[in-house]
């Protein structure tokens, strides 16, 4: 799993949305979104869930393809 290219996936799907309104409808801080996107961190199991459901894709789509 690699973390930069996860990082990529979550900016893209983000879109135009801010960081701000991602990381409040799923519930973490904007800095830890801000890690996912920078390829600082992973999100633990049930967050990857929570972002998963958010896009409307599986986990393995955004975290292990």
């Amino acid at each position: 799993m690699n973390k930069e290219r996860i990082g990529q996936k979550l900016t893209k799907l983000r879109g135009e949305e801010t960081r701000e309104d991602v990381a409040r409808k799923i519930g973490v801080s904007v800095s830890a979104w801000q890690m996912y996107e920078n390829g600082q961190r992973i999100p633990k199991d049930e967050i990857k869930v929570k972002i998963a459901s958010y896009f409307n894709k599986s986990v393995g789509e955004i975290f292990y393809s």
